[in-house]
C-alpha cells in the first residue's frame, strides 16, 4: 500500500495534515479516513472531502481506531466509543491525581 511512503514525526497543531498525509500516516487507503469522518468518528466534517485537515490529536485518534479496528474487528462506531471512554478515565483519573486521590 504505502510501505515505503509512511509520515513519521511529532505534529505542532498550527501545522495539519490533509487526507492523503493523514492516511499515508496511518498506512490506509484514503477512502477509510473519509468514512470515519462521515461517520463524524474522526476530524470535523466539511462540504469538501478535499479541504479537510486533520491534527496532531486526529491523527493519535486514527492510529487508535485503526488499531481497535483491526485488532478487534470493531465497526467504526464501536471503535470511536471504546476510545471515548479511555479518554474520559484518563480524564477522570488525572483529575483525582491533581487532588491528591489515589486511584484504585
Amino acid at each position: 500500500m504505502f510501505a515505503n511512503q509512511i509520515v513519521t514525526g511529532v505534529l505542532i497543531d498550527d501545522v495539519a495534515l490533509d487526507m492523503e498525509e493523514l492516511a499515508r500516516a496511518c498506512q490506509v487507503e484514503p477512502d477509510w479516513v473519509v468514512r470515519h469522518v462521515q461517520a463524524g468518528v474522526l476530524g470535523e466534517l466539511t462540504l469538501q472531502t478535499a479541504a479537510l485537515r486533520f491534527r496532531s490529536t486526529d491523527l493519535a485518534r486514527a492510529r487508535r481506531l485503526l488499531e481497535l479496528e483491526r485488532h478487534f474487528d470493531a465497526n467504526e462506531e464501536l471503535a470511536a466509543l471504546v476510545i471515548d471512554l479511555a479518554d474520559e478515565v484518563r480524564r477522570l483519573r488525572a483529575r483525582l491525581h491533581a487532588l491528591g486521590i489515589r486511584d484504585t
